[in-house]
């Protein structure tokens, strides 16, 4: 593609060098950068790409976009200038790749919590209608039945235009994406064209990276204002914010709830381990289903599936049967069982309220005590580690304090925080142990276990790593868990 073609789908920029050249690729890593290739200089949190053209251009690059305020050589060859390299990036990648998303149709969600599970449900309603579905997320991404290691939720630009031009290659009629608030904000969503998008719900998370709640919620909106008047929202309305989405877009909106009236709510429901039964009211009717998911929370992930599937044209004998043969989702109360009398739950739980909708539900069903691990994740929002801790205090009978992700931050610091949350809730030394040691905490929640009790393990879910200050390790909860039931069975 000539590089004058590429530019078509910039808003703004300015150009010195020759445009008529080939362009063979797009990078923003200049150790990725090939014969060809057009390097664009993003500023990222450790490194900043403008220090890099050297590297680019010794690898081959034919020409370099660069933001304002760069001052270039004059031995470098055709030069882009533009105000915002990150969206820059993203534009270049749709109109090199050809626009993938308008030739499939996207569905993105997004939320602080039950972004995964809503997609897997959308993507089984969409699979159980007969279409072909790629699926890209936090535990994996997927092209069909092939399946891909995710590197992060939401892909940087380029490589998120790539695998949308995979899927349409391999001949995909949907595609749904888990959108964080940080590829709202990183741009790397733009350029993307939207059929469908779901509001969840939204609480603290990621004031690390958004520095306040209000600006992580003007983050979330940035999905709903680009959509357009042809589009679909679909907002659960029991959530505080669900106005500032709302009123965000253009897009026909569906409301859903469980706590008011609404287009798509709940009109009786059961809950138990076997999973939910349900009878939904929706337009022109009344939708009953059965789920395997487990609590409350996941009927509001049901409902948000229901809605786009509805939104879809999909019919609601097919939306019952998609919702029915989801099993399980990776990490998310995942139960492992031995038969050893009492339970073992795993799941993704790392925020104060993902936390409290976990225990409300695990503690309905807990006949015996709830004996709870968990910790919080180094480098990332301290304000809630206290939060976690008082929660955890407040609905487990006993809490285990452990490392989580503690990253390059001293994992005592970490559980002193947490653990300032957990006797603020009221609980004594016989309430709780610290254990910084995510094997042996384990160990001891399954060892002190006994019939009726019910044990969750909280943080990590379906990752099968754990991030220290200077390298990444194996460790799954499950596997852990399975690997110390095997022990008593």
């Amino acid at each position: 593609m000539k590089l004058k073609e590429l530019l078509t789908g910039l808003p703004q920029y300015r150009i010195t060098g020759d445009t008529d050249i080939e362009i063979t690729g797009l990078a923003y890593d200049s150790r990725n950068v090939g014969p060809g290739d057009l390097f664009v200089c993003i500023k990222g949190f450790l490194a900043n790409g403008h220090d890099y053209i050297r590297q680019a251009l010794m690898r081959g690059a034919a020409a370099v976009v660069a933001e304002e305020g760069y001052v270039a050589s004059p031995k470098l060859p055709s030069m882009v200038v533009v105000p915002n390299t990150r969206l820059a990036l993203a534009n270049l990648a749709s109109t090199f790749y050809g626009h993938p998303s308008s030739q499939l149709k996207l569905i993105g969600i997004t939320g602080t919590n039950g972004k995964t599970t809503t997609s897997y449900l959308v993507t089984s309603i969409l699979r159980a209608a007969g279409y072909k579905v790629g699926l890209v997320g936090t535990i994996n991404y997927a092209i069909g039945q092939k399946m891909l290691p995710a590197s992060r939720t939401t892909p940087e630009s380029l490589d998120l235009q790539r695998l949308l031009r995979e899927m349409v290659d391999a001949g995909m009629e949907y595609a749904v994406l888990e959108v964080s608030s940080h590829s709202l904000e990183l741009e790397r969503v733009t350029g993307c064209r939207f059929a469908g998008a779901v509001f969840t719900n939204i609480s603290r998370d990621h004031l690390d990276f958004h520095l306040s709640f209000e600006h992580y919620v003007a983050a979330k909106q940035k999905l709903f204002r680009h959509l357009d008047e042809d589009a679909h929202a679909v907002i659960n309305l029991d959530d505080a914010r669900a106005r500032q989405m709302a009123t965000a877009t253009c897009a026909q909106v569906t409301g859903y709830a469980i706590k008011q009236k609404a287009p798509l709510c709940v009109k009786e429901y059961k809950s138990s381990l076997e999973g939910i039964s349900a009878t939904l009211n929706i337009p022109r009717g009344s939708l009953a289903l059965r789920s395997s998911l487990v609590g409350e929370y996941n009927i509001y992930n049901i409902l948000a599936a229901v809605g786009i599937g509805l939104c879809m044209g999909i019919d609601r004998e097919t939306i019952g049967r998609g919702i029915a043969e989801l099993k399980q989702v990776p990490g998310r109360f995942e139960s492992i069982d031995y038969g050893q009398g009492f339970g073992v739950i795993v799941d993704y739980a790392h925020t104060d309220d993902a936390l409290l909708n976990l225990l409300t539900t695990a503690s309905k069903l807990c006949s015996g005590r709830l004996i709870t691990v968990f910790g919080c994740g180094g480098e990332r929002d301290v304000g809630k580690r206290s939060k976690m801790g008082e929660v955890a205090g407040t609905l487990s009978d006993y809490s285990i304090i452990t490392s989580d992700n503690p990253r390059s931050e001293d994992p005592m610091q970490i559980i002193n925080q947490v653990e300032a949350g957990l006797i603020g809730s009221g609980k004594t030394a016989d309430n709780y142990m610290v254990c910084p040691d995510r094997f042996w905490a384990i160990h001891q929640a399954i060892d002190m276990a006994q019939a009726g009790d019910l044990v969750v393990v909280a943080g990590k879910g379906h990752e099968n790593y754990q991030i220290l200050a200077d390298k990444a390790v194996s460790f799954d909860d499950r596997e852990v868990a399975r690997q110390l039931l095997e022990q008593i069975s």
